[in-house]
């Protein structure tokens, strides 16, 4: 068993992230999207009794580019996941690991007091977990 100190998500994780509302279309939640690296966007929650949902870049790929359905015409409630598999800020690396090994996901929400305070992904974990190792 390793003795190291355990790197936490919140180490890690990306704190920009775009967020979306179910009732946008592809065309403007792509329009929306401000950071060149993301790949999936979360959807925000319609008030405090609803739940996260995140639709991925290979979602829109798969459900919309590949269907030859028009971007402003599909909402992204049509093709989202919800709810979203989420980790907390605290959570080591290697559970996290774990978790989306078992779920198949590649990336999740960070949550804290029900609020999204980052994202994470296996390339996250791979990349700057391991070297810091």
């Amino acid at each position: 068993m390793s003795t190291q100190t355990p790197i936490r998500v919140r180490d890690i994780m990306k704190t920009h992230f775009d967020t979306v509302d179910g009732l946008d279309t592809v065309a403007a939640a792509l329009d929306k999207m401000a950071h060149v690296e993301t790949k999936s966007l979360i959807v925000r929650r319609r008030d405090e009794n609803d739940e996260y949902g995140i639709v991925m870049l290979s979602d829109i790929a798969r459900k919309v580019l590949a269907k030859d359905r028009p971007l402003d015409r599909v909402n992204i409630y049509e093709i989202m996941t919800k709810p979203v598999i989420t980790v907390d800020p605290e959570m080591d690396i290697r559970y996290c690991a774990r978790l989306f090994t078992r779920f198949d996901i590649s990336r999740a929400p960070v949550v804290r007091n029900r609020e999204i305070v980052g994202i994470v992904s296996m390339t996250d974990m791979v990349l700057k977990g391991l070297k810091g190792r």
